[in-house]
């Protein structure tokens, strides 16, 4: 019996009725995403906050953020520009002295970290934009603003209708009846909003439209102190308006059309107000890196039926999970955060660049996106039938192949070593933790062996192989011989990040071997779909890497003392759980070891996709209450709100790698895995669990 898809999505549609800041809804296409307050629009960016490390507000979750968005201000007080090369530090290696972009800044008396200008600038530019705020404006008599807030809205029910891809707002707003549509073109940039009320008919409803400056902030992707530091302008087109941006030496542009009574007029340095003289005020705004870039100009009705089209397509094709028949009291939150996780990566995380962990909901980090992540932010796409969404993001590696064989090359190795923390220029950030992270090194592999499981064609290999091949090149070169075998690091710093203080003497993560061995082997398999010989080197550093520490009957996370810190990622399980099972790990003392982090670890330091890694190992050690109780464990970075994200504190208050750890997971547990035996491996065989599976492709 085939799963009814659309009844499937339907039943997660997310409805509400009162403003919770911490869960607005979002329109996107995995390019452009436009975040909503209760109006459907950014009417009250600051009830949305996002926290700064200290508490203090920091910036908002109602952002307008694409890909190519980026900026970067003046370096140097003389423009002269910060090279990381200023940043290099020389650390003494098995092989002999390698330079690292770590952080080179003095600790003051007090403890303080004192960061060189170099070091500041190369973290934060370039930098992700907020590309504006559109919000609604109530007008007095004399067509002056006047200040709302959301005690002035009543009768309030919103609607993300999934199915479609559109949130549907009603309310009143001091007694004036509303209804706000917004949705988002499937294919461009284009945001398009449609408001019903008389209160546009009779002057005392607008939209308006605000352009900040670029922010190095941590979070905070719009600085609206500068104004003389931006320049926006308007100009009348043949089909409505254009907006120019120019901040330093970036700049966009912004189409905005509507409506037959449509006006648009600037009513500031960087303000814009549109208004309508019918009842009905249609909103249709492009966004582009360049006015020669500008999407064409469409309707409303045109944006709103390519999304109809598209969500349907969307949700019946690839793969679905059904639980509905499981009396299970858990499976409906699974299916719910399944449904929802689907569409949040969607709109976030399947773009042309691996995405930063909020997506493009909000900046962290300064929107900067972390290469360990797209792992978790991306892998699920090809396990739910959609490589092609796995494809967007892979093929960003091309571009950076330059940088990674330089960084390569630099320290006085082969290949490719890929950064940690960048922009799409691929331009490493110095950091004392970043730079010292391996367990990225063989994700291009692992993506790209997921994208060809799930679509195996010729192209596949063509499009990909020299990704796999440079990648391999590395993971070969890195270790270095030891009576224990070949050795990884020092320095070196784990997926668990504990052990930063230690990085100069880290050896052998327990992760990394299992991943180093299994990306090797897996480059050979690349090599033979190729037409190519096997590398005989690469072969050799697989079968004579060092075996994971065992200690006390469960896997250390690293062979050296402290051997493991109980905080952050338990990533030891990542090399039976993400990973299959391979030589190096015994899975009798992978099933102790889960057990072992189940019993004391501290989970209120760890991160959301650590839950989803706990599931993955339980169900391939073949303990799937395991599994399911992981999943849904009841503790602070497992939440996922009532929009689908998984929040994790006030300072990160959304993480889609949860979402695709989510993802991952359930495909594993409900498809299984090379070798996995029945269906639905991953969940108990205890006559409480109906899963239906249709489009999962199994993992390896």
């Amino acid at each position: 019996m085939s799963i009814d898809r659309r009844a499937l999505v339907s039943r997660h549609h997310v409805e509400v009725t009162e403003l919770d800041g911490r869960s607005p809804l979002s329109v996107g296409n995995g390019e452009f995403c436009f975040t909503v307050d209760l109006t459907g629009l950014q009417t009250f960016p600051d009830h949305y906050p996002v926290g700064s490390r200290d508490g203090s507000p920091d910036g908002t979750l109602l952002g307008t953020q694409a890909q190519w968005g980026w900026h970067s201000v003046p370096a140097g007080d003389d423009g002269a520009g910060f090279r990381l090369e200023d940043t290099l530090i020389t650390y003494d290696t098995p092989r002999g002295p390698v330079p690292y972009a770590d952080m080179t800044g003095s600790i003051g008396a007090g403890g303080d970290r004192t960061d060189s200008p170099a070091e500041l600038w190369l973290r934060a530019n370039p930098h992700r934009l907020d590309l504006g705020r559109i919000g609604l404006e109530l007008l007095d008599d004399d067509g002056r603003a006047v200040p709302v807030t959301p005690d002035d809205l009543s009768g309030v029910r919103q609607v993300l209708d999934l199915w479609h891809g559109v949130i549907d707002s009603t309310f009143a707003l001091r007694g004036e009846p509303v209804r706000l549509l917004t949705v988002c073109h499937p294919d461009a940039d284009v945001l398009a909003v449609r408001i019903v009320s008389e209160a546009i008919r009779a002057g005392r409803l607008a939209v308006r439209l605000a352009f900040p400056y670029g922010s190095q902030s941590w979070h905070d992707a719009a600085d609206w102190t500068r104004p003389e530091a931006h320049r926006t302008t308007l100009e009348r087109t043949g089909g409505g308006w254009r907006v120019g941006r120019e901040l330093d030496a970036d700049g966009y542009a912004v189409a905005v059309a509507g409506t037959a009574g449509l006006t648009v007029t600037q009513t500031g340095a960087h303000l814009l107000r549109a208004t309508a003289d019918t009842a009905t005020l249609d909103l249709v705004a492009g966004f582009a890196p360049s006015a020669a870039a500008l999407p064409p100009s469409q309707t409303f009705e045109e944006v709103r039926a390519a999304a109809a089209r598209h969500w349907p397509q969307f949700w019946s094709g690839g793969g679905a999970v059904e639980l509905a028949g499981s009396t299970d009291e858990r499976a409906a939150e699974i299916e719910r955060r399944t449904v929802l996780s689907q569409y949040l990566t969607a709109v976030n995380c399947a773009g042309s660049l691996p995405p930063q962990e909020t997506g493009l909901v909000c900046n962290s980090w300064r929107g900067r996106f972390h290469l360990e992540m797209h792992w978790w932010h991306a892998a699920h796409f090809a396990l739910w039938g959609r490589p092609e969404l796995l494809a967007r993001s892979l093929r960003w590696y091309h571009s950076a192949l330059d940088a990674a064989r330089a960084t390569a090359k630099l320290q006085g190795y082969a290949g490719a070593r890929w950064p940690k923390q960048v922009g799409p220029d691929a331009r490493e950030s110095p950091s004392p933790i970043g730079a010292f992270l391996i367990w990225q090194q063989p994700h291009p592999i692992h993506l790209a062996e997921l994208l060809y499981r799930a679509a195996p064609s010729r192209e596949v290999i063509d499009e990909f192989a020299g990704i796999v091949f440079e990648t391999a090149e590395f993971l070969a070169d890195f270790p270095v011989p030891t009576e224990r075998g070949f050795q990884l690091g020092p320095p070196v710093i784990p997926a668990q990040e504990s052990y930063g203080s230690i990085r100069a003497r880290a050896t052998n993560p327990s992760f990394e071997l299992a991943y180093w061995h299994w990306a090797l082997e897996t480059a050979q398999t690349w090599r033979a779909r190729a037409g190519l010989p096997p590398n005989e080197r690469w072969s050799t550093v697989a079968a004579g890497l060092a075996r994971p520490h065992v200690r006390d009957g469960v896997y250390a996370a690293i062979d050296v003392e402290p051997y493991t810190i109980r905080t952050d990622h338990p990533s030891m399980l990542c090399a039976l759980g993400v990973l299959p099972e391979t030589p190096l790990i015994d899975p009798s003392i992978m099933r102790a070891t889960l057990r072992d982090v189940l019993g004391d670890w501290d989970w209120d330091s760890t991160w959301g996709w650590d839950y989803p890694v706990l599931a993955m190992t339980a169900a391939r050690v073949g303990e799937p209450e395991l599994a399911v109780a992981a999943l849904t464990m009841p503790v602070g970075k497992n939440e996922f709100l009532p929009n689908g994200h998984n929040r994790q504190t006030s300072s990160l208050p959304l993480y889609l790698p949860g979402n695709g750890g989510v993802l991952a997971a359930v495909a594993l547990m409900a498809a299984g895995w090379d070798g996995a035996g029945g269906p639905a491996p991953g969940f108990p065989d205890d006559g409480r669990w109906t899963v239906e599976v249709e489009g999962l492709v199994p993992a390896p």
